[in-house]
């Protein structure tokens, strides 16, 4: 080899050098300064992709939303608002191809018409109760839309007005008479949503969903809940009206006029049915559906009714899979759907005619989708667990994948993160059971690191290869742990009976599983050192950082972290807002003979809890009622265990604020680091 050869290759390994010793671990302000792209939308020209990309600055504590624009070659792109207020929801006029969309620019969300090749955007609603979400209608003369207002107003300023006369009262008292009073983090205050058809000029303002319902439905429904026909004579909607909603997943389709007046019920299953979209022919409506009344984590289905005929059928029911989302070709003679699959999504055509269905793509983290008119491809959002979410185009012909947009391009090229890992281990009931892991940056397999077992909630969710910006793997990683992730016994995506392991079993066979597993991952790789592991989780993540404080003699685990974790099962009962979740999960209310709240209830075994535990809660949390992380707090305090409290007033089941989220990481790591590192 000459000398210049090995000069060359000299300066080769160097620079190489150099590359790498410039890259770092990620940090609290490297995830925070990233964009986060949402929301594909495709012209009707086939042309342009219309999306929002949020930016947050931690200092003034808020974000702004935007909309971009790209070229379907991914050559051109284009921001299209700048304005200091959030624009989002971008939707395409279904034939002239002006873009409308939301802001906040006058307070309230109303909806805007911008030019797609530039200019400044104009107003064109005014509904004094805000606009929630909307869809055009066929001739791009009206808007339906939905909003909240009370169910005894005819249209939304005579709720505005109620809402300005009830102000008035110097009293803070609320009456309840009924359930469901408060939903996730707020009062509802007997207001509904309802959906409202508003012509362009605003002259004409019709409530086509009147009543004490809601429309969408408060919870369980899907990104598209209100459609019109491809004819605009009718409108298929969601809305639940068993009397006491808070114990009832019965979701249902209906069917009204565009000027409101006659509702006819579509479904009468009394399980969930959510999401409709017609084909663009007008003969069907594709959604979604469970069969099991009560249970939202069923398996969901894609179900096909016939206008012509009035049956209903089930095109999905073999693939043992949730379906999460879908689209009708242009032809209307096959639906496009992804489904949770091992950690990632895959994406499957389903035939109409014949039923078949095929798989087009598989390995992939897919949150949204959308169809260019003539068919030809679709957009996909889609990330990775070292990979925030970006679009991409897959062609539907040669299966090309190519992508569109790099919003965090310069950033990333920064930053050290190693991609998720697979592994399968034997678990509760001899199954296998899948182990995800994220090693930390600059990894050296001849060096010890502690070990972090990251729990997800649900408990019917699942870790997957997605960019998470509360629970992000990375982030759990950076400061030099392995990090694990077991979709345990309950989680989704192995298929409906795996799922349906947890119910009845909380603390069971998914506890076991982690337990399993964790012990797996140290004998398994030397690279752990045994001797630090711990584990943190939230919502029934949190659930079971309390139940292995009660069931670990071994003392497997050197510190925990609980999330707005459930700790005493009968008073969350009684504070929780979704009735049907409880009364499913322990068969039946806690009054009744047989139910399992005591048997799977982490305040019966305080007596065993030694591990430090970091409690974390947020005041307006109401799925998880903010005394539960009360309670865990004091038992583990007068048990003599060390723990702290991180309390957040303004902050529901999930911490959003920027500078709350940095004190939330701040908190963690510290608390982590105090126990984990050498």
């Amino acid at each position: 080899m000459n000398s210049r050869l090995l000069r060359s290759m000299g300066l080769l390994f160097v620079l190489l050098g150099l590359m790498y010793a410039q890259k770092r671990a990620i940090q609290f302000a490297d995830m925070w300064a990233m964009g986060r792209v949402s929301d594909p939308q495709i012209s009707p020209d086939g042309r342009w992709v219309a999306y929002t990309v949020r930016y947050y600055d931690v200092e003034a504590n808020k974000g702004n939303a935007d909309i971009h624009l790209v070229s379907v070659d991914g050559k051109s792109h284009r921001r299209l608002t700048y304005n200091p207020a959030n624009d989002y929801s971008p939707r395409w006029a279904p034939r002239s191809g002006r873009l409308a969309f939301l802001s906040t620019r006058d307070g309230v969300p109303q909806i805007y018409l911008i030019d797609p090749s530039g200019g400044e955007a104009v107003k064109v609603t005014n509904i004094p109760t805000g606009v929630n979400s909307f869809i055009w209608s066929p001739d791009e003369t009206h808007f339906a839309l939905s909003t909240r207002m009370y169910p005894e107003a005819k249209t939304p300023e005579e709720s505005a007005t109620m809402e300005q006369e009830r102000a008035k009262s110097r009293s803070t008292g609320k009456i309840i008479d009924e359930l469901l009073y408060r939903h996730w983090n707020s009062w509802r205050d007997g207001k509904y949503e309802h959906v409202i058809v508003v012509s362009l000029d605003g002259k004409t303002v019709v409530d086509i969903t009147p009543g004490k319902y809601d429309t969408p439905p408060i919870s369980l429904g899907s990104r598209h809940d209100f459609v019109w026909s491809p004819d605009g004579q009718q409108i298929c909607f969601v809305r639940n009206t068993d009397p006491v909603v808070a114990i009832s997943t019965n979701n249902d389709l209906w069917l009204t006029s565009p000027q409101g007046g006659a509702i006819t019920r579509v479904t009468t299953n009394k399980g969930n049915d959510n999401g409709p979209r017609y084909s663009p022919d007008g003969r069907y409506i594709a959604y979604l559906s469970m069969k099991r009344a009560g249970f939202e984590s069923d398996q969901q289905d894609l179900m096909i009714y016939d206008l012509r005929t009035g049956k209903h059928r089930n095109v999905t029911e073999r693939l043992d899979r949730y379906v999460s989302d879908f689209v009708w070709s242009p032809d209307s003679r096959k639906i496009y759907f992804y489904a949770p699959w091992h950690g990632r999504h895959q994406l499957f055509e389903v035939h109409l005619k014949s039923g078949g269905i095929r798989r087009l793509l598989e390995g992939h983290y897919i949150s949204a989708m959308d169809i260019d008119p003539k068919g030809e491809f679709l957009v996909l959002a889609r990330q990775a667990v070292n990979f925030p979410t970006e679009l991409y185009r897959l062609d539907l012909g040669n299966k090309r994948f190519t992508q569109l947009t790099f919003t965090n391009r310069d950033l990333l090229a920064e930053l050290e993160m190693n991609p998720l890992e697979d592994y399968w281990f034997i678990g509760a009931n001899g199954d296998s059971v899948h182990l995800l892991m994220v090693k930390p940056p600059f990894f050296d397999p001849k060096k010890k690191y502690p070990l972090l077992s990251l729990i997800h909630g649900g408990p019917q969710g699942a870790w997957g290869d997605n960019f998470h910006y509360r629970w992000n793997a990375e982030m759990f990683a950076a400061p030099g742990y392995v990090v694990i992730m077991i979709n345990f016994h309950g989680s989704r995506g192995y298929g409906q009976a795996f799922c349906d392991a947890v119910t009845g079993n909380w603390g069971g066979w998914p506890y076991e599983d982690i337990m399993k597993g964790t012990r797996w991952a140290i004998e398994q790789f030397d690279f752990i050192d045994s001797e630090r592991v711990g584990a943190a989780g939230a919502s029934y993540g949190g659930f079971m950082i309390n139940w292995i404080a009660g069931h670990d003699p071994e003392g497997l685990f050197k510190v925990l972290v609980n999330h707005d974790g459930v700790f005493e099962q009968v008073s969350m009962f009684g504070a929780t807002e979704e009735l049907w979740f409880p009364i499913w999960e322990f068969k039946g209310r806690p009054w009744d003979e047989g139910s399992l709240y005591q048997k799977w209830n982490p305040a019966n075994y305080v007596q065993h809890f030694k591990t430090p535990m970091l409690v974390i809660h947020g005041e307006r949390d109401f799925r998880v009622p903010y005394t539960q992380g009360l309670q865990v707090f004091t038992a583990l305090q007068l048990m003599g265990v060390e723990s702290r409290l991180l309390f957040f007033p303004d902050e529901d089941h999930f911490v959003l604020k920027p500078q709350n989220a940095r004190l939330w990481w701040k908190t963690v790591h510290e608390w982590l680091g105090k126990y984990l590192k050498p």
